[in-house]
C-alpha cells in the first residue's frame, strides 16, 4: 500500500482523535451542567454589521449549550442601533448619568429596534445554528414590571420592580431558547425602556439561574457606567 493511500487515513485518524479528546474533556462539564439554567446578556454593540462573524459564533455557542441540555436565556440590549435609528430620524440622543432619556418619539424607536430589529436577528442567528429560539420582550406575560426611574425625569425609562418568570420557564420546559428584549410594563399598561444589564440580573435571580454571563464590548461590569464616577467592579 502506498504512502499516498495511507495519508488520508492518517488525517482522518488525527481528526477523530482530536474530536475524541475534546469530547472527553467536555463530558464532565456537560454532565455537571445538563438541566441547569444560564442567563446570557448580549450587548447590542456586538450586533453591528462589522461583527457578523462574532454574532454567528455567539449563536453557535448558544445552540451548542442548548443541544447538550442547558437551559439558556438570552437577554439583549440595542443601544447602538437605537442611537443610529434616532439619528436617521433626526432625534437627538440625550443621556443623564449614562441612561438614555426616552421621550415618546424615542420610545417608538426603542420598540422598533428591540422588537423589530435586534430581537428577530438574534432569534434567526440562533435557529440557523440548529437550536429552537423564540423572541419575547419584558412586556409579554408581564415578565418585567417597572416604575419610572428617578421620578420620571428620564421619561419612559424604567426601574424594574417585579419579574414574573412564568413565560420563560414554560418556554425552557419546551426546549426553546427565549431571547428577551428589554422593555417593561408599568402599572398603567405603558411601556418603559429598561437597562439590559439590570434586566439580565433580575431575570437570573427570578429564575434561580446557576450562572449569569455578560458579553459586552467594554472591559467589565461597572457601577455608574457613563458618568464621571464610573467604577469597574
Amino acid at each position: 500500500m502506498s504512502d499516498a493511500t495511507l495519508e488520508p487515513l492518517n488525517d482522518r485518524t488525527r481528526l477523530a482523535q482530536e474530536k475524541a479528546r475534546v469530547l472527553r474533556e467536555a463530558l464532565p462539564w456537560i454532565t455537571k451542567w445538563t438541566g441547569r439554567t444560564v442567563v446570557v446578556k448580549y450587548g447590542g454593540g456586538a450586533l453591528g454589521a462589522s461583527d457578523e462573524d462574532l454574532a454567528a459564533a455567539f449563536a453557535a455557542d448558544v445552540a451548542l449549550l442548548a443541544s447538550v441540555g442547558l437551559k439558556v436565556v438570552v437577554v439583549h440590549g440595542g443601544g447602538p442601533q437605537i442611537t443610529e435609528l434616532s439619528a436617521r430620524l433626526g432625534l437627538e440622543a440625550t443621556f443623564v448619568d449614562g441612561r438614555r432619556v426616552t421621550d415618546d418619539a424615542t420610545l417608538d424607536v426603542v420598540r422598533m429596534v428591540l422588537r423589530g430589529q435586534v430581537n428577530p436577528a438574534l432569534v434567526n442567528l440562533i435557529e440557523a445554528q440548529g437550536a429552537r429560539a423564540v423572541g419575547v420582550s419584558g412586556i409579554d406575560g408581564e415578565l418585567l414590571v417597572a416604575v419610572p426611574a428617578r421620578g420620571g425625569e428620564l421619561g419612559h425609562v424604567g426601574q424594574i420592580t417585579e419579574v414574573d418568570p412564568t413565560l420563560l420557564t414554560s418556554l425552557l420546559a419546551e426546549g426553546l431558547v427565549p431571547v428577551v428584549a428589554t422593555l417593561a410594563r408599568n402599572a398603567h399598561g405603558g411601556d418603559l425602556n429598561v437597562n439590559a444589564d439590570t434586566a439580565a440580573g433580575e431575570i437570573a435571580v427570578a429564575l434561580g439561574a446557576d450562572k449569569l454571563i455578560y458579553l459586552s464590548n467594554v472591559s467589565g461590569l461597572y457601577r455608574d457606567f457613563g458618568t464621571d464616577g464610573e467604577e469597574l467592579l
